[in-house]
């Protein structure tokens, strides 16, 4: 296992983080127990949970490994809090009331008296972005949490709020969960840019694309049986009806073939070392079913790619943007010799 600084923080993290949001839905307590003792044997450090994943069951299962682990000193323990918790109109957002009852149930489930990384789960058109911050702020201080963190921002989401932070002399973000992998790569347009600029490291989910990128989806006949979109093929982003007709997902999984057979290794593996060494990536989310699954994404974690094997997969997944400011007359501008002139 390979390890990255938090973001901009002092905090060590391994390069790939244990995403736990199948734990109590598709993954029983006890395979969850087996995938936290195996993901810190092999020396993984951050995990991550949300408070709505499987409705708080997630927090629960990694709260009473915790308390039979000796872990808790080694791992950096990341959770979120957004999404509704409740049927009232103050069981979601990102006001100061929601927040601090949402922390506050995260902390009892995992059964902690602070979080590493405390997280929004996402953008709240309605509440000031001011009122969230000064919740995170007062939060740090009051020693529940020892960073703050966003997910699933845009560009402009992540500048409005590093810029406030900065205005009031608040403690920075350190970090942005964004999805990201070689299906999905338009967040390099904007969201990667302005990470850099503000030093936020990316913790990516869905490195895999739902499954596409392990290639264990045929284009030509929908999936059946016990996978994600066997039991849904119209789950989500993911959805098997509009990414089976897509050509650009059908080179990039080719691509992605051609390289794993090339180096007898597992497709997922190929995938994940193609995003670990992206810019501004801290943290790779893994996210298993079994055991099984994660020792197989887990043997990625001293694998690299070559600059051949990088390139093909740059040109097989580009996303096209089709003209200014995103496409080569834009690129061209982002840059100039430090000469200056004509010449």
């Amino acid at each position: 296992m390979e390890y990255r600084t938090l973001g901009n923080s002092g905090t060590i993290v391994s390069t790939y983080a244990l995403g736990t949001m199948t734990f109590g839905n598709e993954t029983d307590e006890a395979g969850a127990h087996e995938q936290l003792d195996r993901y810190v044997e092999v020396g993984g450090t951050l995990i991550d949970t949300a408070d709505v994943y499987t409705a708080g069951a997630s927090e629960k299962i990694i709260g009473r490994w915790l308390a039979t682990s000796s872990a808790r000193n080694t791992v950096v323990l990341a959770t979120k809090g957004r999404f509704p918790t409740g049927d009232t109109a103050n069981d979601v957002g990102t006001s100061r009331r929601h927040l601090r009852r949402a922390l506050d149930a995260s902390l009892t489930r995992l059964g902690v008296d602070h979080i590493d990384l405390y997280q929004l789960h996402a953008w709240d058109p309605i509440t000031p972005l001011q009122e969230t911050l000064g919740f995170l702020e007062d939060a740090v201080r009051a020693g529940k949490i020892s960073y703050g963190g966003l997910s699933n921002f845009t560009g402009w989401q992540l500048q409005k709020a590093c810029d406030l932070i900065d205005r009031h002399g608040w403690s920075p973000l350190v970090t942005l969960q964004p999805q990201y992998n070689l299906l999905v790569r338009e967040i390099e347009w904007e969201i990667v840019p302005a990470a850099i600029e503000n030093k936020l490291g990316l913790l990516p989910w869905s490195p895999l694309g739902g499954g596409w990128l392990t290639g264990k989806y045929s284009f030509d006949e929908e999936p059946t049986g016990a996978t994600r979109l066997g039991e849904d093929p119209n789950r989500g982003v993911e959805s098997w009806h509009r990414r089976s007709k897509n050509q650009r997902v059908r080179e990039v999984v080719d691509a992605v073939r051609r390289i794993a057979e090339a180096r007898g290794i597992s497709m997922a593996q190929v995938a994940l070392a193609w995003l670990v060494d992206r810019p501004a990536v801290t943290s790779v989310i893994l996210g298993a079913r079994t055991t099984e699954q994660l020792d197989d994404n887990l043997a990625a974690a001293d694998l690299h790619l070559t600059d051949e094997e990088r390139a093909a997969l740059d040109e097989a997944s580009d996303p096209g943007a089709a003209d200014y400011p995103y496409g080569e007359p834009g690129l061209a501008q982002r840059d100039r010799p430090i000469e200056g002139g004509r010449g």
